[in-house]
């Protein structure tokens, strides 16, 4: 029975929750900006508490690896590996988007048709694949900008969920009968339990020393325009 911490900070949620066996015991999440940095480790001792467990009593750290917010994604793995590396206890990456769908079918255990996860990138692009009900990858993680023209094959032929922070921005593009949308926040670590411990009875595990996140796309610096004064 696999006791184990998991970490979600791809969007602008800040996510922690402990599972054991697959099941949900404790969760704090909060959706702000720029939270991460300030709470994540605050929310991993409030989990701790909230399930009366000492960190020697985990079995592995989960993370949430991407796609998502360069920032966001960097301190929650940084601090995963750091876990890692002070308990010596096996580092868990769980797909992002495989993680929101997964939180979509936990939900609507009888839907039947696919689910895209979208994460807000910029203007019209999101990150964002697509998934059918059995959680099996239809469509290739990728960054895609939205047009009129997107998905028409998948909403020609199927019923086709949109969920995440970057779906409301393309509902305006993305008419069609077989589209619906979701307002319903996918990305919490809740949804990583039954992937994680199915991970670690695998044996599934990252090198905590090499592993990075996926950001799929590098990030880009900008320079602040000179002032005039």
């Amino acid at each position: 029975m696999a006791t184990i911490l998991q970490i979600e900070t791809a969007t602008q949620v800040c996510s922690v929750a402990i599972s054991v066996n697959g099941e949900t015991i404790a969760l704090k999440e909060e959706t702000a900006q720029n939270i991460h940095a300030s709470s994540l480790t605050l929310f991993i001792e409030d989990v701790m508490k909230s399930a009366s467990l000492k960190f020697t009593d985990l079995d592995a750290i989960a993370v949430s690896k991407g796609p998502g917010s360069y920032t966001g994604l960097r301190i929650g793995v940084s601090t995963a590996k750091g876990l890692c590396f002070a308990l010596d206890k096996p580092l868990i990456a769980i797909n992002t988007l495989q993680m929101m769908a997964n939180g979509f079918l936990s939900q609507h255990p009888n839907y039947g048709g696919l689910i895209c996860p979208m994460i807000d990138a910029r203007r019209m692009e999101v990150f964002t694949a697509v998934y059918d009900n059995h959680l099996h990858q239809i469509e290739t993680v990728n960054a895609k900008i939205v047009d009129e023209k997107s998905f028409v094959l998948e909403l020609d032929n199927n019923y086709l969920t949109f969920i995440g922070d970057g779906a409301a921005k393309c509902a305006p593009v993305l008419v069609h009968q077989n589209a619906h949308f979701s307002d319903v926040n996918f990305n919490s670590a809740a949804n990583m339990s039954n992937l994680a411990n199915a991970a670690f009875d695998n044996e599934n595990f990252e090198d905590v020393a090499y592993f990075e996140p996926f950001y799929l796309k590098d990030f880009v610096f900008t320079t602040p325009k000179n002032k005039l004064f």
